[in-house]
């Protein structure tokens, strides 16, 4: 099958082969032919599988047909992060050029200036956040009176962050008359009350068991018994094989993100960080080093498990064991994408068997175990050693987990020294209790749970007001 069966249009068509694809996947296969016939849709499918063009295909051509009004949105699109927004705002800009179609984005972090006056033009579709959405429509800034059509994406991640009630009244306050797109990887009993209460006779459309994992991903647990700096030497060792291109590392909380990252640089790895302490203009820019080939390691927070689409990442490493299984599936996700093939290593610790055994019982599956690490292979650039200084020095027993605050680079890090103890961290933003999968996530109600302060410049794509 190709797009031309779709029932898209020629400009349509001609935008996508401007990209290089020639196939639909099965997710746009499915779902494209009913949204054109403006049915309701329900879209299951796992991460990396060209969710995002399903919907945003057919709302193009639905669009073409008709004016926007001010302040009058004629279709909604709802994110959970910034990121995820303007990743959808960038399909839009590409698959768009051919019609003229204007767009806005409503995300925290931004000045309201510019948005408002965005709306007040008109916008044919409006993607928003749900926290930054709702405090426009408080402050009478916009109107959902003459919206049509509403895309609600990663409606399990929406659940996890605390905006269901957010979504239930943005919903009550549009047209009860409209096209309902719901996406989600998963199916919990939440989203599925949500779309029994505003989908009229949805079409299900599932390309994949609810939580299951991407099958061209080759898993592998990591069992690590030692203390922690045992657990980074074990992860320079996996790094350094010759298969591994680029790789995202996940960790669990922010401050080891920054540690993790600072470690890997010492050590000779072209490495960078994205946290949720991170301003946009950061993240963003880290993001673009990231795609560009600048560095070829991304150390990441769970704020970056959903929402990043980068092409030809091999390896995704979940330093720590996630906390909840429904993360573990979106973390490697981030490779095997577009038909790929990736390698996913979860480090387990003592204290990590739960969640593992929370993860096989979501999946379905074992992951099968590591039972010897490969040898070291000196890391990038790495540093010729020098002499170690005498043992009964105390900065010699100083164990890699608290590096001084200036390194001396050509000084070996040692790794037989016992750790040094650290106060425990506070609870950051993007921390979640232990305790597996039965603990529940800390409510959120605007999506300053993701967002943190704007005070650079806006990158191209994210400027308001965008026509094509």
């Amino acid at each position: 099958m190709s797009f031309a069966d779709l029932g898209l249009s020629d400009e349509l068509l001609r935008a996508v082969g401007d990209t290089g694809y020639t196939e639909p996947t099965p997710i746009q296969a499915s779902a494209i032919p009913p949204v054109l016939m403006m049915r309701d849709i329900i879209g299951i499918a796992q991460t990396g599988t060209g969710k995002t063009a399903s919907f945003v295909l057919p709302m193009i051509d639905i669009l073409a047909h008709g004016r926007s009004r001010a302040r009058m949105p004629r279709s909604l699109i709802l994110e959970p992060t910034r990121e995820l927004a303007a990743q959808v705002a960038e399909n839009f800009e590409t698959y768009g050029k051919y019609h003229k179609l204007s767009m806005a984005l409503l995300i925290g972090g931004v000045q309201m200036g510019d948005q408002v006056k965005a709306l007040e033009k008109g916008v044919d579709v409006l993607i928003a956040t749900p926290g930054r959405l709702m405090d426009l429509f408080g402050r009478g800034k916009i109107l959902l009176t003459g919206c049509s059509m509403l895309v609600i994406d990663e409606a399990d991640r929406m659940l996890d962050m605390g905006f269901i009630p957010d979504i239930e009244e943005i919903c009550t306050k549009l047209p009860a008359q409209r096209q309902t797109l719901l996406f989600s990887a998963t199916m919990p009993a939440p989203i599925k009350k949500l779309a029994d209460r505003f989908l009229n006779n949805p079409k299900t459309i599932e390309v994949a068991r609810p939580a299951s994992t991407n099958i061209n991903i080759t898993q592998w647990v990591v069992p690590v018994k030692g203390p922690a700096f045992e657990k980074r030497k074990a992860l320079r060792a996996l790094l350094a094989q010759e298969e591994v291109r680029t790789a995202i590392i996940f960790c669990n909380r922010k401050t080891t993100v920054r540690e993790l990252n600072k470690s890997l640089k010492e050590h000779g790895f072209s490495s960078g960080e994205i946290h949720g302490d991170m301003d946009q203009p950061a993240r963003l820019a880290e993001l673009e080093r990231f795609k560009k080939g600048d560095v070829n390691i991304l150390v990441a927070s769970d704020v970056a498990a959903r929402g990043l689409d980068v092409k030809g990442v091999s390896h995704v490493f979940n330093y720590d064991a996630p906390w909840h299984p429904d993360d573990y599936v979106h973390r490697i996700g981030r490779t095997g994408r577009g038909g790929a093939t990736g390698v996913a290593y979860t480090f387990v610790g003592p204290d990590d068997v739960e969640n593992i055994e929370n993860i096989e019982k979501l999946t379905g599956q074992a992951i099968a175990r590591i039972e010897a690490l490969p040898a070291s292979a000196p890391a990038p650039a790495a540093q010729d050693e020098a002499p170690r200084r005498a043992r009964g020095r105390r900065r010699d027993r100083v164990a890699e987990e608290a590096p001084a605050p200036a390194p001396i680079m050509d000084a070996p890090v040692r790794e037989d020294a016992p750790p040094r103890r650290e106060r425990t961290p506070r609870r950051d933003r993007d921390e979640r209790p232990r305790g597996g999968a039965a603990r529940e996530r800390p409510p959120a109600t605007t999506d300053a749970v993701e967002d943190g302060g704007w005070n650079g410049p806006v990158p191209d794509f994210l400027h308001v007001g965008l026509r094509y």
